[in-house]
């Protein structure tokens, strides 16, 4: 497998690894890389623009219409964005695994159980749902991790339980069986290991749609509630000031589509290449 990724090591996949790298690393340093605190409001210093477009050094990014300074924001804002969609991505790739597998393996009346589940999940406008949810439970951080989690399991689960009915069925499987291992032996030591390479691409392409995912719902205004700062709320707060500050918007735009952007790439490049009719 390693062999095959540096085969298939291209200049986009560097660029979107260093970008990947970069923005987490920003995001996670945010305490020591900030010049200030997200929320310290400066009336005499709002709407600075960036350097470059007419501001000075003090705020490199520009201030918002409380003079709170962009680059802040957008540290301790990629912090909270990225913390909600590994946690829930791994939420969601936990449930997802465990549940398509008892599916997949014991079948009967528990995956017809789990495969109603899921298609009640799909079926179900998950922007009500996560209204429903924050109107009952508010909009803490956990609570949007479980939201998240909530929309990724159903399809780890279909996934995962189309997997293992193929390797069920597989000769090395059948001589286990014969041989008299039990079910949670086979399943450890013959279908996990097999599921690796599927679920790092399920991991890398569910990370971003669930940035999207907070980032859109702190936009509605029923994700991560102001003062603490996300992507998706200052892209909100800078609705009204398109036209005299952009930046307030465009810039935590940009480096979300910038680090989704990335981690599509990435997640597509390990499909091709854990895929071994593609990168033989």
């Amino acid at each position: 497998m390693l062999t095959r990724l540096r085969r298939h090591l291209r200049a986009e996949i560097v660029l979107s690894l260093l970008l990947i790298v970069l923005l987490t690393s920003a995001s996670l340093g945010a305490a020591w890389l900030s010049p200030r605190q997200p929320d310290t409001i400066s009336l005499r210093s709002r709407l600075e623009p960036p350097v470059g477009f007419g501001g000075t050094w003090e705020y490199p990014l520009g201030t918002d219409a409380r003079g709170r300074d962009i680059l802040a924001r957008l540290l301790y804002g990629g912090q909270v964005s990225i913390l909600i969609g590994a946690a829930s991505s791994l939420v969601g790739l936990a449930l997802g695994v465990a549940l398509g597998v008892i599916a997949g393996f014991q079948r009967g009346w528990l995956d017809q159980i789990i495969m109603y589940l899921v298609d009640v999940q799909l079926s179900l406008p998950f922007v009500l749902l996560a209204i429903a949810v924050a109107l009952v439970l508010g909009t803490s951080v956990p609570v949007l991790v479980g939201l998240a989690a909530l929309s990724t399991w159903p399809l780890v689960a279909r996934v995962v339980r189309g997997l293992v009915l193929t390797l069920r069925e597989r000769d090395y499987v059948m001589a286990a069986r014969a041989g008299g291992a039990g079910g949670w032996h086979i399943i450890r030591a013959h279908l996990l290991p097999n599921l690796v390479a599927p679920l790092l691409v399920l991991g890398a392409l569910s990370v971003g749609r669930v940035i999207l995912l907070e980032s859109g719902l702190s936009f509605l205004g029923i994700g991560v509630r102001p003062p603490t700062p996300s992507w998706g709320n200052m892209i909100d707060e800078g609705r009204g000031y398109l036209a005299t500050a952009w930046w307030i918007s465009t810039i935590p735009g940009l480096a979300l589509a910038l680090l989704t952007i990335a981690v599509g790439t990435l997640g597509d490049w390990l499909r091709d290449v854990m895929d071994v009719r593609v990168s033989t």
